[in-house]
């Protein structure tokens, strides 16, 4: 009897949580999108009120490029403009259920942060660049106490020898007046400005020690979150600092130079701690942080939320994992290096159709600021045709060069108010809409501000991407051949095997190609139109034509060393989570940053995966709409870029920004690349010839701290849900070390582009999947603390999870778990004879002259 009552109490509760998920899936409350304004537009500032700074602060950076006016203001967009999204990352804090914290990653706290001792940051400036990955900004230095007029926070200090940051003028950059920016704060409130006021402060923040964050004063630090405040268990007390409740008194802002900027490779700083102006780079890309660190301050490898940042490998970010479409896909940062010649090949090869006045139509062009007959007006013929470089690896940015700069503002947070309207930030769970060009220009002064400064920043780029050259190197001699003989050997293989996407100087063929023809092939025809040029580049025709141009004294001048061409995957056979990405798709979020022609793409046909448990083959179908291709990767400065392939996952990185460091990582990431050496395999499935697969390190757990939770639920959860109520809070697991970490962040949990019935399939495979896992993983009970019966424990759950594998992976929407796999050209690959060890050796003396 008891238990007949125990399965109808659950039945209930099944039934009530179900209703209440259609509830919240299919009821709006709240703000509804385009309704919305943002933080400048409520309080009345325009657009125009937002102008470009013309400080020539950073001129020592960029090898000391020379820059107009105009391209001065380009730099500093670049480096120093968040567009407001500074109340986006402090939103993430909390949804992050406190992972996410980036005062903290600002801060070099000494002491303890917990009641246990010996549990302290790992990070400090002192160390900032080893562990992080993050420039350290020249000027500051370690902090050796609370700062007494902000708020107690250990944030780094301004050197008094240097010169003030010109940016922080709130006179001549006025910030944005709104909540308790420029109010008085209650007497009392520990550690305030010595006016006893909230600061405005400048629309560029202040500096804060760390190249690509700005700090700003936080307009909901009002009087009670000012009382609330305490700096002291800000940092040492769990219990305060995992409150959702908690205000801080500054939120972060985040500009592209995080992501972007880097020690240069021809003038790297001789300590990475303590870089100056001169050594840094606005254009290579963060090759060397650390996102699982950055992302999840605590680090701790526990935690199944660091172990899916774990994936990403140093200088990697999946750019959809606030947007999640929920396919873990690290790609390496893009570094940008001769724009001039790639918007030559945009011209060439690089057509597009947009959407007619509305959508992807509404994108601002260069025809926009520039006259109509200048150089740059070439790139869009009205009403619809672009010519575009395509920047995301997956070719999805594909409306042009201004569009995909406006549209990496939305992606690190600019306009918040309404984006997070449009998913479900980090989670996912709800169906995902388009943010609209529309509503953005109508609603956000932020967003018509960033519009009319990205050009000045295009002009900057086509004036400061030059290569950096091995041959300009400090110690260049040491590595680069002067065997004539070799480098000319080099160039004809390169020719034969490289260069049919790795050079934006190609042959003109005798007989027409459609791929040709009139700035190239697009939509649902595209892969005749490839077919037919991959073809032509095995003929004796094409080599002997390329083998001309290749060997011409002038072949690297002004050669964007890409093609830009969408390379279906089938025939790359690299890891197929970036082609399947789902953002840029038609309805989805990105939806008005893709073209047409995007959406058009054919499916490339099935590609092999294989089950991470046996190690088998299957053969997977790949959607089309957009999906299953690459653009393949420039190879500007290729010496410095290393490690390789699109996820990082192609040899060792080092994290020593010398010429030496890079090249020891060069050296072994091409060698694998080239399969001179073996790349690394699986530690499960390795026996079978299969690629590396991310595992999880450890048993590892979900958890949402206390504070975190909806205050419903802290009520009722540990009666309703006992077995997931842990102490300290939720806890889901446990999830057994050895996991493949995409069988879980991959699960499709709503999919795209299916009928009525069948996401009714799924759902009910979907939820009877999660009951499993759930009620299978529960049956272990809770791990021991010894750590000597641990390994049969994780043993336990392994066997447990083994079975639900399979399932798994059926409702996975990227079921393509090697990462490491793919780019066999030259080994004897598609019908093509290998290459000679000579042959690879006498190509990689060449590729280092890049």
């Amino acid at each position: 009897m008891k238990k007949t009552l125990l399965k109808v109490i659950a039945v209930i509760v099944i039934i009530v949580v179900v209703c209440l998920f259609v509830v919240a899936k299919w009821v709006r409350g709240g703000p509804q999108p385009g309704t919305v304004l943002d933080e400048a537009r409520a309080v009345s500032r325009a657009p125009d009120s937002f102008p470009a700074a013309d400080e020539d602060y950073f001129h020592d950076m960029d090898s000391g490029v020379a820059l107009t006016p105009v391209e001065v203001k380009g730099r500093n967009t670049w480096n120093v403009w968040t567009g407001g999204n500074d109340r986006f990352w402090d939103k993430i804090s909390v949804n992050s259920v406190g992972t996410v914290d980036l005062l903290k990653t600002l801060s070099s706290y000494p002491g303890a942060i917990s009641s246990d001792p010996n549990n302290k940051m790992k990070f400090s400036r002192d160390n900032r660049w080893n562990y992080l990955g993050l420039v350290n900004e020249p000027c500051f230095e370690k902090p050796s106490a609370p700062d007494p007029e902000r708020f107690g926070l250990w944030l780094d200090r301004r050197k008094p020898d240097c010169p003030a940051d010109p940016f922080e003028n709130e006179s001549k950059y006025p910030g944005v007046v709104t909540g308790s920016r420029g109010k008085p704060l209650p007497a009392g409130t520990k550690s305030m400005p010595k006016d006893g006021k909230m600061p405005v402060g400048s629309y560029y923040g202040y500096a804060t020690g760390i190249v690509g964050l700005r700090l700003f004063p936080n307009p909901d630090f009002d009087e009670a979150a000012a009382r609330n405040w305490n700096p002291e268990k800000y940092y040492t007390d769990p219990g305060y600092y995992n409150s959702k409740d908690l205000v801080r008194p500054y939120r972060v802002g985040m500009s592209c130079a995080f992501c972007h900027v880097g020690p240069n490779p021809v003038m790297p700083p001789e300590n990475p701690e303590q870089p100056e102006w001169k050594n840094l780079s606005s254009n290579v890309g963060a090759q060397y942080f650390w996102i699982d660190r950055i992302l999840d301050w605590q680090a701790n490898p526990s935690s199944f939320i660091f172990q899916m940042f774990h994936t990403s490998r140093p200088g990697s970010l999946d750019t959809s994992l606030i947007s999640t479409d929920n396919i873990n896909n690290p790609r390496t940062m893009n570094a940008i290096y001769n724009l001039g010649a790639r918007l030559d090949q945009a011209g060439r090869f690089g057509k597009e159709t947009l959407a007619l006045n509305q959508g992807s139509g509404l994108n601002k062009q260069f025809n926009d600021y520039v006259p109509a007959a200048d150089p740059l007006a070439r790139f869009y013929t009205p009403p619809a045709t672009a010519l575009v470089p395509r920047v995301l690896k997956d070719g999805s940015d594909s409306v042009g060069a201004l569009g995909a700069l406006n549209r990496v503002y939305i992606n690190i947070g600019l306009f918040s108010e309404e984006w997070m309207l449009h998913f479900n930030p980090l989670a996912g769970g709800k169906p995902t809409t388009p943010i609209l060009i529309a509503d953005a220009r109508k609603n956000s002064s932020y967003w018509g501000a960033t519009e009319a400064q990205t050009p000045a920043t295009a002009l900057f780029f086509l004036k400061s991407t030059a290569p950096h050259k091995l041959a300009d190197a400090p110690g260049h001699e040491s590595y680069l051949s002067t065997d004539a003989a070799v480098l000319d050997r080099g160039k004809v293989v390169f020719a034969e095997n490289c260069a049919r996407c790795h050079s934006s100087k190609l042959p003109t063929p005798d007989a027409p190609k459609k791929i040709y023809d009139g700035q190239g092939c697009s939509g649902p025809d595209y892969l005749k139109c490839w077919d037919d040029y991959w073809q032509w580049t095995k003929t004796d025709e094409y080599k002997s034509k390329m083998r001309a141009i290749v060997t011409a004294p002038d072949f690297l001048d002004g050669n964007y060393l890409s093609t830009e061409f969408r390379v279906p995957v089938t025939l790359l056979q690299t890891n197929a989570c970036s082609p399947l990405a789902t953002n840029a798709i038609r309805g989805n979020i990105w939806d008005n940053f893709s073209s047409d022609t995007y959406k058009d793409l054919p499916s490339v046909g099935a590609i092999t995966v294989y089950d991470p448990v046996t190690g088998d083959p299957k053969q997977y179908q790949m959607p089309g709409g957009g999906r299953g291709y690459t653009r393949p990767a420039s190879l500007i400065s290729l010496w410095s870029t290393a490690p390789f392939l699109l996820n990082n996952s192609v040899g060792a990185f080092d994290p020593d920004p010398s010429v030496t460091g890079r090249m020891h990582s060069f050296n072994d990431s091409i060698e694998q690349m080239l399969l001179l050496k073996p790349r690394e395999k699986d530690s499960v499935l390795g026996d079978k010839g299969v690629g590396l697969i991310d595992r999880t390190s450890q048993l590892s757990y979900i958890r949402v701290a206390p504070g975190y939770l909806p205050d419903s639920l802290k009520g009722w959860g540990h009666w309703l849900l006992p077995s997931v109520f842990a102490e300290d809070g939720i806890e889901l697991g446990p999830i057994p070390r050895g996991t493949p970490v995409g069988l879980l962040t991959n699960l499709m949990i709503l999919p795209e582009e299916m009928g009525l019935w069948a996401r009714f399939q799924h759902d009910r495979q979907l939820v009877a999947l999660v009951f499993d896992v759930k009620h299978k993983l529960g049956e272990l009970g809770p791990a021991p603390s010894d750590p000597r019966e641990q390994e049969a424990y994780n043993k336990r759950a392994q066997d447990v999870f083994r079975p639900l594998a399979e399932r798994l992976m059926a409702l996975s929407k990227c079921p393509d778990y090697v990462v490491n796999r793919g780019h066999y050209f030259g080994t004897g690959y598609d019908g093509e004879p290998a290459l000679s060890e000579d042959d690879k050796r006498a190509l990689i003396e060449f590729l280092k002259t890049f």
